[in-house]
């Protein structure tokens, strides 16, 4: 039965991967699109390559990740928490999408481990081992630290950039801002690829060692293979539902800040993957960062009513994805026995 169960589960983590290309790439070219960068092809384009490249590049990290992360009670059993918790993100992730909403695929593949861990343990299995500190660095510490240094640094950051271009014209200043704005767009996507290439990674690699298939201290070539396919996959089918709120429904953005938003998350992100090892949301970075960008105008030009809704989304997610994995998982008990 572990056999099947690990097909299983290889299957589920590349259909995860494939719907984190899929609704992530409104992080790399929601603004550049918006604001007429680059053209929605091109953009796309360019996000694939780069989370492509970022998302292999990852597969070293991964391990480190994965060692570092939570641990599985071996063979179905923890094959079947697998499952439960990445069809959980992989359904919440949909919704989100339908809804056009940005949220964490980290938040909620965290929590939906964290909820089919309890129901291994509520009928009488292993739960899941370091899921509580992941819960802690993973999901709370990032949901509330990211966002509000995203916002805060973009929104000052906004004034040494206006200030050097305050005797430009305008024309000239959204001309260059543009140019910065699409090689920002490739440095979002592969600090993307970078930080959730490691994740689907470390997913198969938990998914090995519970089956008893790797002692964990390599990374088969295929692993890193399948992340970097599936996510860049995903990215050029690009689901533009997210886009349109990131780049026109939350606040006004204009080349100038949205360059700097691009930026300053493009540089969060790389140094929470290779200096840090800190698991950053993309979505939470880019989305905050917008938002602290949009912010620093002399008008008003944020949709509050939305970014409360967004942020009440971001706050649900572990929670939902928690409820919903636990459910599936008391439903895979009689596999894992």
């Amino acid at each position: 039965m572990a056999p099947v169960i690990f097909g299983a589960v290889v299957l589920v983590t590349a259909a995860f991967a494939f719907l984190n290309g899929f609704r992530d790439v409104s992080n790399a070219v929601a603004l550049a699109t918006r604001t007429r960068a680059l053209t929605p092809s091109i953009a796309v384009l360019l996000a694939a390559f780069f989370n492509f490249i970022g998302a292999l590049l990852s597969a070293g990290l991964a391990v480190a990740v994965s060692q570092h992360w939570i641990t599985l009670p071996p063979g179905s059993s923890g094959l079947s928490i697998l499952i439960a918790g990445l069809v959980s993100a992989c359904a919440w992730g949909l919704l989100m999408w339908w809804r056009g909403m940005p949220s964490s695929s980290t938040h909620a593949l965290v929590g939906g481990l964290a909820g089919a861990g309890l129901a291994s343990l509520a009928v009488g299995g292993t739960g899941v081992g370091g899921v509580d500190q992941s819960l802690l660095f993973q999901v709370v510490l990032p949901l509330v630290l990211s966002p509000l240094v995203a916002y805060s640094f973009a929104f000052f950051l906004v004034y040494p950039a206006t200030w050097a271009a305050r005797h430009t014209q305008p024309n000239v200043v959204n001309q260059r801002f543009r140019r910065s704005q699409a090689i920002a767009a490739g440095a979002v996507a592969f600090g993307h690829g970078l930080q959730d290439g490691q994740r689907v990674s470390a997913v198969l690699l938990l998914a090995l060692l519970a089956a008893g298939y790797s002692d964990g201290g390599t990374m088969p070539v295929w692993v890193a293979l399948l992340s970097a396919v599936m996510i860049t996959a995903g990215t050029l089918f690009g689901g533009w539902r997210i886009s349109h709120t990131i780049g026109h429904k939350i606040t006004r953005i204009d080349p100038l800040r949205g360059s700097v938003a691009q930026i300053y998350s493009a540089v969060m992100l790389f140094v929470g993957a290779i200096a840090l090892h800190w698991p950053l949301s993309t979505t939470h970075t880019v989305t905050s960062a917008v938002l602290g960008a949009g912010e620093n105008q002399n008008f008003a030009v944020t949709h509050r009513k939305l970014v409360f809704r967004i942020l009440g989304l971001w706050a649900l997610t572990p929670a939902a994805t928690a409820a919903l994995a636990f459910i599936l998982a008391l439903a895979l008990s009689p596999l894992a026995g």
